[in-house]
């Protein structure tokens, strides 16, 4: 099977109902970003981050995966696919993608404040008070900025080894994942679906953009891949 690699940003989610995280004026859901996604914001107010994760969880509950989900799952019965993606919600998962590499650590998962290979599932809200086995303070598993990106290598290593790259959604704008396409091999075939695509200067390969919202732009996107098949 030839291997499809995806890189997947807010865009793909945001059909499904999920806002983007940050909106035009720069503020996430009305807050500093600085506020809600770093670890100087969860030191000086942890009840406000832990809110903020909690709103989000619970509007991942009530939304579906889209058509673009779908789509990259059904893709598996061709393709060697491995998704890459900024989001921390489920809907890869949901839609039946099997190999998903979250680089920003997922709404569903907590972890305690000391040690980020402490995760486990956790699904419901997270308040202070709310311990680990070891009886230390859990948090979201999200990785803030400033914090280090612990799949970063692992994203590396498939982006290497793929015969086509896929990139939904994203305004390739938030380092270090936006630098995940400089990884791709010369000879590999890049589609990047966006409405409002990047441009991408320092991509030397063959490059197809489509700039429709992401289950628009699979459409396409399936039926070329199955001719390459």
């Amino acid at each position: 099977m030839k291997k499809i690699v995806v890189l997947t940003g807010a865009g793909i989610s945001a059909e499904s109902g999920i806002k983007t995280f940050r909106d035009a004026d720069g503020l996430w859901e009305g807050h500093d970003v600085m506020q809600v996604a770093s670890p100087a914001g969860y030191l000086n107010n942890p009840e406000l981050v832990l809110d903020f994760y909690n709103q989000r969880r619970k509007q991942l509950k009530e939304v579906q995966p889209n058509l673009a989900h779908t789509i990259l799952a059904e893709l598996e019965v061709d393709f060697d696919i491995t998704i890459i993606t900024q989001n921390v919600d489920d809907l890869h998962e949901r839609a039946g993608s099997t190999k998903v590499i979250h680089l920003h650590g997922e709404l569903l998962k907590a972890r305690n404040e000391h040690d980020v290979n402490s995760v486990i599932e956790w699904k419901e809200d997270i308040f202070i008070g709310d311990l680990d086995e070891q009886n230390i303070q859990l948090r979201p598993h999200i990785v803030w900025f400033g914090e280090e990106v612990p799949e970063m290598e692992n994203a590396m290593l498939e982006i290497e080894e793929a015969d086509y790259l896929l990139v939904i959604g994203t305004s390739l704008q938030v380092y270090p994942a936006a630098g995940l396409i400089n990884y791709v091999s010369e000879d590999v075939l890049v589609y990047y679906i966006d409405p409002h695509p990047a441009t991408i200067y320092d991509l030397e390969n063959s490059l197809k953009v489509i700039p429709l919202p992401a289950t628009e732009g699979m459409k396409i996107v399936r039926e070329e891949l199955k001719r390459l098949k």
